[in-house]
């Protein structure tokens, strides 16, 4: 029996680990792709560079102006992640707390954006941008951000704030705490690792975001993002790939650094939520 169980298991890691290898290849091409010459690149995709060199990425630095595409990047994720988290958090509080039909209702309101495509609001979402004057600006994106990011949020701050005993609640009322003294100085410290996973979740969303972006953001130099800056080396009649592929590198490494660093509070996080809910 434990020999069975011992061989179900190895099965099971070696699938796992071909199941990550498959996902991380086209990451290994990008990378790999990013030390050819374009004429390396139209030879073969798949093999390694002739010799290793940077001169792909120090053009890239200086021809999309990196450390100001950085900037607009970590404006937009900042301004959005801040949001999120406290819009949602506060929200996900005050529903778990109140127990109503009306509660039950807004509720449903909150999470039900989540069934909802992206691609069949966008036109509606582009217009109340340009009537609210949000749209070619790097900090109405990061607004932006709050409305599609609190849905998911709010799901799972709900099930986690759920599992936590109102008598915490009682006891701070009783000594003296108001509404928000009782969240932020109680309540919140108690949602610190469900608040890492949901950081971690929309730093890889926001900072990587596409279709947003070029909906948004565009039209401008001063205001575009990184994965929007690797999409200026794609062409209709001829394309940069080796320029490309090192934008898209240098575009992703810092959600790929956050997300090595942090990745172990995402099960933690989430399986907490769900099992307190």
């Amino acid at each position: 029996m434990k020999a069975r169980k011992k061989l179900s298991r190895m099965i099971l890691e070696i699938v796992m680990v071909l199941a990550s290898l498959l996902f991380l290849y086209p990451l290994f091409l990008a990378i790999n792709n990013s030390f050819k010459s374009f004429g390396e690149v139209m030879r073969d995709v798949i093999a390694l560079p002739q010799s290793i060199t940077f001169e792909n990425y120090s053009y890239v630095w200086k021809f999309i102006d990196y450390p100001k595409l950085f900037t607009n990047n970590l404006v937009i994720t900042v301004l959005g992640l801040a949001g999120i988290v406290l819009v949602s958090s506060i929200a996900a509080y005050k529903l778990a707390r109140t127990k109503s039909r009306m509660s039950i209702l807004i509720y449903m309101l909150c999470i039900m954006p989540m069934l909802i495509p992206f691609q069949s609001i966008m036109l509606s979402v582009v217009q109340l941008a340009n009537d609210l004057n949000l749209s070619e600006s790097t900090v109405g994106l990061g607004l932006l951000y709050w409305g599609f990011g609190a849905p998911l949020a709010v799901f799972i701050y709900h099930g986690f704030v759920k599992g936590i005993p109102k008598e915490i609640d009682e006891s701070a009322t009783i000594d003296g705490a108001s509404g928000f003294r009782l969240y932020f100085s109680v309540i919140f410290p108690l949602l610190k690792s469900v608040t890492t996973t949901i950081i971690i979740i929309d730093v890889m969303w926001i900072w990587n975001d596409f279709l947003l972006p070029l909906l948004l953001v565009n039209g401008s130099p001063s205001t575009k993002t990184l994965t929007l800056a690797a999409y200026t080396f794609v062409g209709q009649y001829t394309s940069d790939w080796q320029y490309a592929m090192t934008a898209m590198v240098m575009a992703v490494l810092p959600s790929i650094i956050v997300f090595m660093f942090l990745q172990k509070y995402i099960v933690k996080g989430v399986v907490a939520g769900a099992v307190k809910g």
